[in-house]
């Protein structure tokens, strides 16, 4: 015989202000969690959005990313001439040499930052099309000492404003324009390749990216095992000429996320760990009080003939209830956070990347999930206890 669901909630709303003190203690929990959550999520979200899966990025054998990778020039140019798998443009293949570095810049609340810089060729933005977006002045002019800057970064560095000056060693570089971007282009500076390369005293680029005709299957470098036979990442990987490290651009974004992404999803669980702890004990110490205060009510229903599985289930189900609730809230808490924008340095790249919290249908989903373990953690050892009072010795405590 089951416990009517009504008297788990008569319980609630009785005990209506150690229930709202219990709900908002979970829920702050909860919050922080999310809002951890919230971050990851935001970071993953920002560098992987831009990607494009018919954009392949092709590095230095053995490197990790841009900053670890460099091309002879003439290597770059022979690569681009000599891969088939590249789409073909109206004025040649479509595909561009990049350079990479980050350069330390004052922000403009004090201090300062590794700021991600950028060398391009017109082609990048054949390549780029719509993704890339002049919301304010004008695109550089190729060959020349102009620079545009990111969206995210103008409020954030200083000197970054249409019509300021950035000091790149000895030569000034003008601010013509503010672009905007899928991913994380945003929070970096572009110019052109040529100039960077010349004031840097660099012999090339660091990166070749290149739209990929249809059909090509660039498959995965660092896979077990090898890339996936016949896929254009195993012919380059093995090529006596111009041997290159190849992938989506999808996936080459996805592996700049791993050291920050895993740092944030630690903290997360770090957090989970030690708060949840202290939200378990707030969940028994409450259910522990409400055992004591209705010991004569456990000991009138064992004498109905009630057994002590309905009781167990009924009180482990009233702090599942209440932990549920403090989800809820703290979902709410949380919510307020999407969208804030905020700044740290990508593990990765060791530069500065811009990006939102993402209070996402996952980060809502996990924080549920959160609270529904809470609240069997916190129930068990309470309801364990009632079920297993003797009637006679219940109802001889009230």
């Amino acid at each position: 015989m089951s416990i009517p669901l009504v008297y788990t909630l008569r319980s609630l709303f009785v005990r209506r202000s150690a229930t709202l003190l219990t709900v908002l203690g979970i829920g702050a929990t909860v919050a922080i969690f999310a809002g951890v959550l919230a971050l990851q999520q935001g970071f993953i979200t920002m560098l992987s959005g831009g990607g494009q899966a018919d954009v392949a990025v092709f590095l230095r054998p053995g490197a990790t990313g841009e900053t670890d990778s460099q091309f002879r020039r003439d290597l770059g140019l022979k690569l681009i001439k000599q891969t088939p798998e590249i789409a073909q443009g109206a004025s040649g293949p479509m595909a561009s040499m990049e350079c990479y570095f980050a350069a330390l810049k004052p922000r403009m609340d004090g201090g300062s930052v590794n700021v991600p810089m950028r060398g391009v060729q017109p082609t990048t933005f054949e390549i780029r099309g719509e993704t890339i977006r002049i919301v304010e002045g004008r695109n550089f002019t190729p060959g020349t000492d102009e620079i545009i800057v990111g969206k995210k970064i103008t409020a954030r560095i200083q000197n970054c404003r249409i019509g300021d000056v950035l000091q790149l060693n000895t030569t000034p570089f003008k601010v013509v324009g503010v672009f905007d971007a899928d991913g994380g282009a945003a929070s970096e500076i572009w110019g052109d390749l040529d100039r960077f390369l010349a004031t840097l005293d660099r012999y090339g680029p660091n990166r070749v990216i290149a739209k990929l005709a249809p059909g090509t299957v660039v498959g995965d470098p660092d896979a077990e095992g090898g890339p996936t036979p016949g896929s254009l990442a195993a012919r380059l990987k093995n090529d006596t000429e111009v041997p290159a490290k190849v992938m989506s651009e999808t996936q080459f974004l996805l592996s700049q996320t791993r050291m920050l992404g895993g740092i944030l999803k630690g903290l997360g669980l770090a957090l989970a760990f030690v708060m949840g702890i202290g939200a378990v004990l707030t969940a028994i110490n409450t259910m522990l009080s409400a055992i004591s205060s209705r010991t004569s009510e456990i000991g009138i229903l064992l004498s109905l003939g009630y057994r002590p599985l309905p009781i167990f289930l009924a009180f482990l189900f009233e702090a599942v209830l209440l932990c549920l609730l403090g989800g809820i809230a703290g979902c709410l808490m949380a919510l307020p956070f999407n969208g804030i924008e905020t700044g740290t340095m990508n593990g990765n790249t060791f530069s500065e990347v811009a990006f939102a919290f993402r209070v996402n249908a996952n980060v809502l989903t996990n924080a549920v999930i959160f609270s529904l373990v809470l609240g069997v953690l916190g129930g068990l050892w309470p309801a364990l206890r009632a079920c297993r009072m003797k009637p006679t010795e219940a109802l001889r405590r009230q």
